[in-house]
């Protein structure tokens, strides 16, 4: 029998415990009757208007996006705006809005496992421990191990094969006096993950993938350390983990006999749309 929304909540927060949230994160239901039935739902990183209309297309009675809709709150919810359109059509056909962002990101299993999974790594615990879970499996970021020592080129060459195509791609960036230092150890961080490299240098890998690196982090870590890191679009390095949490849904629904349909968007909601590589041996300025 299909359940209600509040049903399924119940069953979202003990996946992805709300008080692993972050003070200044939004998650949870965004919009939606608790008491509504649910037997379809979309999983995506971003609550835009493409998704929007993909979860409407599918008849579906929830969205379950990683990322929030009003992260800094709002005073309006008006359609002259994407968001409130998005919140407008939502609930004009019955479609529920929940987010599960940083707790997701803190939860065993987490984005960044999902991540860690996409690379074929294998998880050795978390980069920075919950100091709540006596069983040390929950956390921001991961540690992990490849199966067989890479060169950095060859391990860009590895994460861009595994990972989500967009515009971006994989960047990396390595100690041109070491090009073939063995990497044999990885951290992980799904999302934006340079305000981690503390951590990431106390754990002492060879590389660490994330999203969003800065120019000022980046070099100050790469001088520092002689780490490897690769850097991938923030949208690619979350997207694995919707898969995940609807793989981890559809066994709740499975041990309650629910019935439900899950589904995972692969629409592409990365906001770079083309890449246009420029040549390092051509001297800015200079003439042909």
């Amino acid at each position: 029998m299909p359940p209600v929304l509040s049903d399924v909540i119940s069953a979202l927060d003990a996946l992805w415990p709300p008080a692993l949230a972050e003070d200044w994160d939004a998650t949870g239901l965004v919009c939606g009757d608790p008491q509504a039935p649910v037997s379809r739902v979309l999983f995506a990183v971003d609550p835009v208007q493409e998704i929007a209309d993909e979860a409407i297309e599918r008849g579906a009675q929830l969205l379950i996006t990683h990322h929030p809709l009003y992260l800094r709150g709002t005073t309006s919810v008006a359609a002259d705006t994407f968001k409130g359109r998005v919140v407008h059509q939502l609930i004009k056909h019955d479609v529920a809005l929940f987010v599960a962002h940083t707790n997701a990101d803190r939860a065993d299993p987490g984005v960044s496992d999902a991540l860690a999974g996409a690379l074929d790594l294998r998880v050795t615990g978390p980069l920075i421990p919950d100091p709540t879970d006596p069983a040390g499996r929950r956390g921001l970021g991961r540690i992990c191990a490849l199966d067989r020592p890479l060169t950095p080129a060859e391990f860009a060459r590895y994460a861009a094969e595994r990972l989500p195509a967009t515009a971006q791609g994989v960047r990396v960036a390595a100690d041109p006096a070491a090009p073939d230092r063995p990497i044999r150890t990885v951290a992980v961080c799904g999302g934006s993950g340079d305000s981690l490299f503390p951590a990431v240098r106390a754990a002492g890998v060879d590389a660490y993938v994330t999203a969003d690196l800065r120019h000022h982090p980046a070099s100050e870590a790469r001088e520092h350390t002689g780490l490897t890191l690769v850097d991938a679009a923030h949208w690619a390095t979350e997207w694995p983990w919707c898969a995940l949490a609807a793989a981890e849904l559809d066994a709740v629904s499975e041990r309650h006999g629910w019935g439900l349909r899950t589904h995972v968007s692969h629409r592409i909601t990365d906001p770079w749309t083309a890449h246009a590589s420029s040549d390092p041996n051509t001297t800015p300025g200079a003439p042909n």
